[in-house]
């Protein structure tokens, strides 16, 4: 490894006056902080102290190379420093010391400090070079010097071809837009800063990209898995796999990397079902829980979309006045419309149940998930003529149910002999998970079919200031963690609303999810002093951002600037869901932005809305910030 990898300007300076040998061990540890080399400063300084009680590092001629390998260290790296009067440091010599190096070795990265420790010895025996090191007058002289030395001593250096990636990624959370894409962005440039090489695939919503190789997984060091919902798995069996949330590979990118590299992360072993072995969080019942539900959902969502925007058209394109009962498909391009659409819409609640039970028990538990949904969907019961349609709520607990069943009957199945293992997958597990699912839902429909009654009732029969409100909390909810678990709680229930023909909640969601980018991106084009030139540009790519939807773009706004950015935000988006509550809005597909305004119920309503919501989000976000120097 050559100096001049390890060896960055940030970590030089040049004629320091230390008053002793500690002050001038001290500012080199300080450089290799600011150079990112190290994570402690306190336990790495415990590591040089603990050498130096060895035999001083001072090996005379003006030279001193202290040096430490321990878990404090994130990379191998280098700091110089040149003392021009020269400062005591115990040389063998007795000769002041006026020319360090101090070398910072991974606790598990192999003999690097060696190596460098040899090389370095090699160039510095000539007094010549070393007085060039002592004249020069900036940080990128310094190095000029070294590089010149290094060529003449080592030769020019060879140009390796990239095999493989010592660090690979897997990003996805459930709409597979916005979050996605971030964490695999985060991982790739801080791995990049770092020194390491890093491939990243993203399972978003157009499917996987980027996708791993064979050949790539078994040269790997690692890989981190930065999701919230299930991807596959059985790839990585007998690799280092470092499962965590989505989210903690956007905000903690340097923490995960530094996990795979110094090896604290366990071996992955896959059982058939995605056990959560190999993840280095335990996770909570009711992290799992969410997991699992948005897997569902995620998978749902496009039949939701695509259906619920067809539906949408055919009211939009029908005569009403024809046969008000038959509003929707009066005419024949009207009823071509609903059809299709309500085919498409018709898969959610099976579709929804199928996949979470598929997240908890793996395969197996695809087919009495996609059972339960659908007999929640038709209402069947043990006794009735006449179904009682269960509802999103019926899917729900048919999903979880079903999938945890089929967990009981993979434990009660290991118990036969294992001539018998070829049949389970095939046989045992869904015809006896069908056939309990279905019993269960036909028991529990009518139950369940009462509180989506009750809750439906409740709806209807809010009052215009009950509805006001009810829009101002739903919206504000999709800019507390814009993407997070409240963002998500707020269009689960929306989702749910449309399934129950109420169609104003998700109108509120939706615009309650833009206002954060479009507030940003209005408040950095006319409060331009409040923001940074860095912060102005992306800026602009918010407007895009907001207008489709997609709410993560304010993430990083938030993350720099939560205690201002978020409530502007959430107070935004409540003054918007609460003025299309008020304006009567209604919305059919969960997503779309201003792709979907001509489906919109009351349109002009609704971009009054959005235009109060967003200009209040970047008036009190604008007079919070203060203006900042260029």
């Amino acid at each position: 490894m050559r100096i001049t990898d390890l060896l960055k300007k940030e970590a030089i300076a040049l004629n320091e006056t230390p008053n002793s040998k500690s002050e001038a061990l001290q500012i080199l540890i300080d450089l290799h902080a600011s150079a990112g080399n190290i994570k402690d400063k306190e336990e790495y300084k415990a590591g040089i102290l603990a050498r130096e009680e060895l035999g001083t590092t001072a090996i005379g001629e003006g030279l001193a190379i202290p040096h430490a390998k321990n878990k404090a260290v994130l990379k191998p790296g280098l700091a110089a420093m040149t003392v021009p009067e020269g400062v005591d440091c115990d040389s063998m010599d007795g000769a002041p010391s006026n020319l360090f190096f101090m070398i910072a070795a991974p606790e598990h990265g192999g003999d690097v400090h060696l190596e460098v420790l040899a090389n370095l010895n090699v160039m510095l025996m000539d007094p010549v070079f070393r007085q060039r090191l002592l004249e020069a007058k900036t940080s990128e002289e310094f190095l000029a010097v070294i590089n010149e030395k290094e060529i003449e001593k080592f030769g020019e250096p060879e140009k390796e071809e990239m095999k493989g990636y010592r660090i690979l990624a897997v990003t996805a959370c459930p709409t597979g837009i916005a979050h996605t894409f971030m964490a695999a962005e985060s991982l790739e440039l801080k791995a990049n800063q770092l020194g390491y090489t890093l491939k990243a695939e993203t399972n978003g919503s157009g499917g996987a990209k980027n996708v791993l190789t064979k050949e790539e997984i078994e040269a790997a060091d690692g890989i981190i898995v930065a999701a919230d919902k299930n991807v596959e798995m059985a790839r990585f069996n007998g690799k280092p796999v470092l499962k965590v949330k989505v989210a903690d590979g956007i905000h903690k990118p340097q923490e995960l990397i530094d996990k795979i590299i110094n090896k604290e992360v366990p071996i992955y072993h896959h059982s058939g079902e995605d056990s959560g072995d190999g993840n280095e969080e335990n996770e909570s019942f009711g992290r799992q829980l969410y997991k699992h539900l948005m897997n569902g959902v995620s998978h749902m969502l496009p039949f939701v979309i695509g259906g619920g925007i067809l539906i949408a058209l055919a009211f939009l394109l029908d005569d009403y006045s024809i046969d008000p009962a038959n509003f929707g498909t009066n005419t024949p391009i009207a009823a071509f419309f609903k059809h299709i659409g309500g085919t498409a819409f018709g898969f959610m609640l099976p579709i929804l149940a199928g996949y979470i039970a598929m997240s908890i028990a793996d395969r197996p538990g695809l087919a009495v998930g996609f059972v339960g949904g659908s007999i929640a969907a038709t209402g069947m019961t043990l006794t009735a003529e006449t179904g009682i349609p269960a509802g999103f709520l019926g899917a729900l607990l048919a999903g979880f149910i079903g999938g945890y069943l089929v967990v009981g009957l993979k434990k009660l199945c290991d118990k036969l002999p294992d001539s018998l293992e070829g049949i389970k997958p095939v046989l045992l597990y869904p015809l006896l998970g069908i056939l309990l699912i279905g019993l269960i839902m036909c028991a529990i429909n009518p139950a369940v079919a009462g509180i989506n009654t009750a809750l439906t009732d409740g709806l209807n029969a809010m009052g215009s200031g009950s509805k006001v409100l009810l829009g101002c909390v739903v919206a504000g909810m999709m800019s507390i963690d814009m993407g997070g678990p409240f963002n998500k709680a707020a269009y689960v229930f929306g989702t749910a609303a449309i399934a129950s023909g109420n169609y104003d909640i998700m109108a509120a969601v939706m615009i309650g999810g833009m206002i954060p980018p479009l507030a940003i991106a209005l408040s950095t084009t006319f409060f331009k002093n409040r923001w940074t030139e860095k912060d102005r540009k992306s800026g602009l790519v918010n407007y895009i951002m907001g207008l489709c939807f997609i709410s993560e773009g304010a993430i990083p706004y938030a993350a720099a600037d939560p205690l201002r950015v978020i409530p502007s935000c959430i107070i935004g988006s409540a003054v918007a869901g609460g003025i299309s509550m008020a304006m009567g809005c209604t919305l059919r597909a969960p997503h779309g932005g201003i792709f979907v305004f001509p489906v919109v119920g009351n349109v002009l309503g609704y971009i009054i809305a959005l235009v109060v919501g967003s200009v209040t989000g970047m008036l009190i976000l604008s007079f919070w910030k203060k203006p900042i120097s260029n």
